[in-house]
């Protein structure tokens, strides 16, 4: 049992010329294209003189005649984004033309190469000397500090900060909490932890700070540490932002702990209701109807309603789904005829619905009818709809040419995949084995090409000589919309053409 105790609540660059014997010429804009040419003889240079003497290496690029702006350097940065050795060896080279100035953006984009290729030492020299010049910003802190907490320098992490404050950047509470949300988006909130623990003497932490703390520890689903964090900004008289809360709260009811977070939802709801809007009743609705509390979801929904708040097509969606799967399908049909504009999400609770309680061709009709109003099917459409109608672990047809396991066999072997192939022929013939799962992410993969359209089209054919119109649709829809990448561009483009219109 997680104890959270309640929270009280108070209301020009210069461009280098052309070294050209010792002719002089002109400068041009830093932001034109280089010469591809150019750019690849420079590239090609240090690739293979990387080795090589210095002095060797800037004598070949400098016989090399090209024009050195900055938007030739990222460039040449683009072209080694993992190898720090040629993109340094290069910098060493711009540092001897006085003429060519480095800015934040170049020197960043460099560190990002050294960060990749975890050289920590040169990474170290490179931001102490940026700090040196003042061309630090945030894009260097989050670059440097992502990388030193990766590789576990938690102390350098800790260091960098006392080392930027010795060239006047100061000890910022923003800066900070910058690194902490990226330290968290990258899952490093443990390193994020230590960070903000070992600063607080020169940084005192604020409520945003441990809001990005609570929401990372929940991410990698660590709600000891998440409440241990919480438990300190409380005593420390912070009052936590509301999404922080939604964060904490979904995650226990992901857990399957749906006791604690509607404790935790009705402490928040008792003190703070005003705080409460459309995305926290969302996810409660969300989750008393993937668990089957129809009564707790209703009551919510009727409260945001009373409390002026809209309901998202999310919350209905959710809530459609949540009737259809106790077969209360009229109440759930009504809840959708209001809804001028309905979305995705709502054909999806539709379509997820009439699919638990094994309403396979009604599903299908739905699907026709998203198409027919212009809401176009998703990934996860097509496969829900594929499961509903062939099972999580696939049926035999009676006609072999629309055999399930015949399609997937063939699907394994065009794709390589032999030994998946065998495998499963054996499990199937020797039916004392359980036939696997069939993942049908991979099943629609492996034939989303120009050869997977005729197949896709073959296969519509097939099915409806032998009566299944369902599946047909479904699967001639797929290859006409979804099958190639070209196709899916096109797809999208068109919804946005419709959404402008």
């Amino acid at each position: 049992m997680i104890i959270i105790r309640s929270i009280a609540i108070p209301k020009p660059l210069i461009n280098l010329p052309y070294l050209h014997h010792l002719r002089r010429t002109t400068t041009t804009d830093s932001t034109s294209s280089p010469n591809p040419n150019h750019l690849l003889r420079v590239c090609t240079i240090l690739y293979q003189q990387q080795n090589s003497p210095d002095s060797k290496l800037h004598t070949s690029l400098t016989r090399s005649q090209f024009q050195l702006t900055q938007e030739f350097f990222l460039q040449v940065c683009n072209n080694f984004p993992y190898s720090w050795k040629p993109v340094y060896k290069f910098f060493q080279f711009s540092q001897t033309h006085p003429q060519f100035t480095h800015t934040s953006l170049t020197f960043n984009k460099m560190l990002d190469v050294i960060a990749k290729s975890r050289n920590i030492d040169l990474l170290w020299e490179v931001v102490t000397e940026m700090g040196r010049r003042r061309l630090a910003n945030d894009k260097t802190y989050r670059i440097a500090l992502t990388t030193l907490a990766s590789a576990r320098e938690l102390k350098k992490c800790v260091e960098f900060f006392h080392l930027m404050n010795g060239y006047d950047y100061g000890y910022s509470l923003e800066s900070l909490n910058r690194v902490i949300e990226t330290l968290v988006r990258f899952k490093l909130v443990v390193e994020a932890r230590y960070l903000v623990l070992n600063l607080t003497d020169w940084i005192k932490p604020n409520a945003v700070t441990y809001k990005y703390l609570i929401s990372g520890f929940c991410d990698v689903g660590d709600l000891i540490d998440a409440s241990k964090i919480w438990n300190t900004m409380v005593d420390q008289g912070f009052e936590l932002e509301i999404d922080a809360v939604e964060k904490m709260m979904e995650t226990l009811f992901k857990t399957n702990r749906f006791d604690e977070g509607m404790k935790l939802f009705q402490s928040i709801r008792s003190k703070r209701i005003d705080d409460l809007g459309p995305s926290t009743y969302r996810i409660v609705i969300h989750w008393m109807c993937k668990s089957g509390k129809i009564g707790v979801a209703h009551e919510m929904f009727d409260e945001m309603r009373k409390r002026g708040i809209q309901p998202d097509n999310a919350t209905i969606g959710s809530l459609v789904y949540g009737l259809l799967s106790k077969a209360r399908v009229r109440e759930g049909y009504k809840m959708i005829e209001g809804i001028e504009n309905p979305d995705t999400s709502v054909y999806h609770g539709l379509i997820k619905g009439l699919l638990k309680i094994r309403r396979a061709r009604e599903a299908t009709q739905v699907f026709r009818e998203m198409i027919k109003r212009g809401c176009e099917p998703t990934m996860h459409t097509y496969i829900m709809l594929l499961q509903g109608h062939l099972g999580k672990r696939g049926r035999k047809g009676t006609d072999p040419l629309v055999n399930f396991d015949t399609i997937f066999v063939g699907g394994l072997v065009k794709a390589g995949k032999s030994l998946e192939a065998t495998k499963y022929v054996e499990r199937v013939v020797n039916r004392g084995f359980e036939v696997p799962r069939f993942d049908y992410s991979k099943f629609l993969h492996y034939y989303s090409d120009e050869e997977g359209v005729v197949m896709f089209e073959e296969v519509a054919k097939k099915l409806r000589e032998v009566g299944l119109l369902d599946l047909a649709d479904i699967f001639a829809r797929y290859g006409e919309k979804m099958a190639t990448r070209k196709r899916r561009r096109e797809r999208a483009s068109t919804l946005v053409q419709g959404k402008v219109l």
